[in-house]
């Protein structure tokens, strides 16, 4: 029930990706009636899917905390509550992403010894797989502790999606030397310096996030979601102008399917507001890949580890 074209563009995601999918099982949480009326309106079967009534709707503009406490029968709610009771291995909606975050904060749970989950985008590249920001958006303001995280996460991330043994992972900075940047970023480089279970490349300048120089690039939130948004308009600009050009439409949003929430009991995928019906198959396959890898019980040892180093190293 969640984004701009909901529930129609969702519901034929729902539809595309299931019959292309026979591994698993997709489960729509919404209005049975406005799912079953679409159906019957273009003709769709919905026999292959499993739909679990939900009454009520978090609204994009809702403030999240209360929307959870008003509307225990929201769509967004019941998953949640799904996932929570591993009745479903994903969860991924296009709808109001404040609430994506509560519900990943607070009934799925982060991990134990992660202080911060956090998102993660898709970083188009000239050659090869993209690379990795993150974080971009749930954590605006960080301590060093929570970059060390980020760069773990990240790491296990390309290791999960693209297979690299040893990722290599950059801090963005202002600059390439050790001692160039704020305060943040100062005592991050010495922590990514002294983790072991990271392949540290150093500080990454923002001209270099596209290139070959690091697979997982590591930010606060608010800089991460700068750079995203920037990214955005540049496309969406050019685009608009008939620039046709391969690299360029590696930009588009649609061809990376969601980010996930990094750092919770299970797989998250948070959509963009626009999504369409192409784009929910690609979060489907991005979820399903997720599932597969293991990647949340990667994460949970890791940062059970990263938390014993760091009391050790006290």
């Amino acid at each position: 029930m969640g984004g701009d074209f909901a529930p129609f563009e969702a519901l034929k995601g729902g539809i595309l990706a299931q019959s292309e999918m026979t591994d698993c099982q997709i489960v729509l949480y919404g209005i049975e009636s406005e799912l079953e009326q679409i159906a019957q309106d273009e003709g769709w079967d919905l026999s292959q899917l499993e739909i679990v009534d939900c009454p009520d709707v978090i609204g994009m503009a809702e403030h999240p905390v209360r929307a959870f406490t008003s509307k225990p029968q929201a769509s967004l709610s019941v998953g949640f509550q799904q996932l929570a009771q591993k009745n479903i291995h994903a969860f991924l909606s296009a709808g109001n992403t404040g609430a994506m975050l509560v519900g990943s904060l607070h009934v799925v749970k982060p991990v134990e010894g992660l202080d911060r989950p956090c998102l993660t985008a898709a970083i188009p590249r000239m050659e090869g797989h993209p690379g990795i920001l993150l974080d971009v958006g749930a954590n605006s303001d960080c301590k060093p502790e929570h970059l060390q995280q980020f760069a773990v996460l990240g790491s296990l991330l390309a290791k999960a999606l693209y297979n690299l043994d040893t990722p290599k992972v950059g801090l963005l900075n202002i600059g390439e030397e050790p001692e160039k940047g704020n305060l943040l970023s100062k005592s991050a480089h010495q922590l990514l310096a002294a983790t072991d279970t990271i392949n540290f490349v150093g500080n990454i300048e923002g001209r270099d996030i596209f290139g070959p120089q690091a697979d997982v690039v590591v930010c606060d939130g608010f800089t991460g979601n700068t750079i995203v948004k920037v990214c955005e308009g540049m496309y969406y600009r050019l685009a608009k102008r008939g620039v046709d050009d391969e690299y360029l439409h590696k930009f588009n949003f649609k061809h990376y399917g969601g980010s996930p929430i990094l750092g919770v009991n299970a797989p998250v995928i948070v959509g963009h507001g626009i999504t369409k019906s192409d784009t929910f198959v690609k979060m489907i396959e991005l979820a399903l890949d997720t599932v597969k890898s293991d990647l949340v019980s990667m994460v949970q040892s890791s940062m059970k580890a990263l938390q014993q180093d760091n009391l050790n190293g006290q």
